[in-house]
């Protein structure tokens, strides 16, 4: 890997993770924002489960992508 790789490397949103982010999680808070409003968070293969959890709970979670590279 690269310097140049590294700077644009996409990490997961997870508290303390440092690792590479592979999918997009979609959400939305109804009660803050209008319904064409998409907020997102990166997730790596270990965090997806738990992020997407946490938001679905919430009924935030409209959808999970994979990441573009």
């Amino acid at each position: 890997m690269t310097d140049e790789d590294e700077d644009n490397e996409v990490i997961c949103s997870a508290k303390g993770c440092r690792n590479a982010a592979a999918y997009v999680l979609v959400w939305n808070n109804p009660s803050l924002h209008t319904a064409d409003r998409e907020k997102t968070w990166v997730a790596c293969d270990e965090h997806r489960g738990s992020l997407s959890e946490f938001l679905d709970r919430r009924s935030f979670l409209l959808r999970v992508d994979p990441l573009e590279p």
